[in-house]
């Protein structure tokens, strides 16, 4: 739920090409010595690299020339760097966190939100600061995804105009209600699903169409979650699981849709993770805290931070075969 809340043994192939270069059996008693003088010749020479008996890349002690275009230390497919993506419900929580994780894989990030731009002392002003420490930078836009469907278009078309071209979308902006199905509201319910899915719709929309014209290639992650799979124990959320589920399935037409101009769309589907505002429904409802880790594999909740990786991960050249698909991080909580 988005905001509620053997290494290989190297020995074992030189034993299997020693038994396939002999004809005869050797000794028990000999067999050892033998073995072992046959993996001493086989050690790896400075001049020789060595190569991985399942895989022709070289192994990681052999030297490899600088990375273009790559932060240090990180492989060239999760590199970001040039990459211009836009973040909704980027101001806090789950939003912030990926967006500040796509700065450092070396993106120019743009965030899309309701509320106004938070200022001193908060934690997006510190991913601002961050920003620039990293050579890049982020941009505040104040919008709503579903009552400013217009105004979405008009400031992707400003970032376009700007910065050349979008590459990516994260669209993580959210609303939840924990309301029994029975005191539910045509309104509430029309909110639920608007924010969510059509808001959602409406995101990808306007970054997309950029896309086509383009004719740039991108990755789009819708944010969904695990209740949009399975129905929470002991959390009535009936409105905010179906449009989770909906979120899913949209992700997976416009993948279908979108394809062909070769624009990626899968999802993210998070477990419960613990943020301040769940800090503060924990403290009403304590057992949660209790009950909640022990419905997963793990017997843990997630963190924001869990999700750094998965947004780099989609959003990057290291998923570049990967679309209609939904990623579920869970702790395995679906897969009982």
């Amino acid at each position: 739920m988005s905001i509620l809340a053997p290494k290989m043994s190297r020995v074992a192939p030189s034993v299997g090409r020693l038994a396939r270069a002999t004809l005869r059996v050797a000794p028990a008693s000999s067999l050892a010595p033998r073995v072992a003088k046959a993996a001493l010749c086989r050690q790896p020479t400075h001049e020789e690299p060595t190569q991985r008996s399942f895989h022709n890349t070289t192994a990681r002690s052999v030297k490899r020339d600088p990375i273009q275009h790559s932060p240090a230390g990180l492989l060239p497919e999760f590199s970001l760097k040039d990459k211009v993506i836009v973040v909704s419900g980027g101001a806090q929580g789950l939003g912030l966190v990926q967006a500040e994780a796509l700065l450092e894989a070396g993106a120019k990030v743009h965030v899309y939100d309701r509320q106004p731009e938070p200022g001193a002392g908060t934690k997006y002003e510190r991913v601002v600061k961050r920003a620039k420490e990293l050579g890049t930078s982020i941009t505040y836009h104040q919008v709503d995804v579903l009552e400013g469907a217009s105004k979405l278009h008009q400031i992707t078309e400003e970032i376009v105009a700007k910065d050349g071209h979008i590459d990516g979308l994260i669209a993580a902006a959210g609303i939840q209600q924990e309301t029994p199905a029975l005191d539910y509201t045509a309104e509430d319910s029309n909110r639920m699903l608007g924010v969510n899915v059509t808001g959602c719709l409406m995101t990808a929309q306007a970054v997309a169409r950029h896309m086509y014209q383009n004719d740039t290639p991108g990755s789009i992650v819708l944010i969904a979650s695990m209740s949009g799979t399975v129905a929470n124990r002991g959390l009535i959320c009936p409105v905010y699981n179906a449009s989770k589920a909906a979120v899913i399935q949209l992700g997976r037409n416009l993948a279908a849709e979108w394809g062909i101009k070769n624009i990626r769309v899968n999802t993210i589907s998070p477990g419960y993770i613990v943020t301040e505002m769940v800090q503060k429904l924990f403290e009403r409802f304590p057992d949660r805290a209790v009950e909640w880790p022990k419905q997963n594999m793990l017997n843990k909740l997630s963190k924001p931070e869990d999700y750094r990786g998965a947004a780099v991960f989609l959003l990057s050249d290291a998923s570049r075969f990967m679309t209609g698909a939904d990623l579920r991080i869970d702790g395995g909580h679906a897969a009982w």
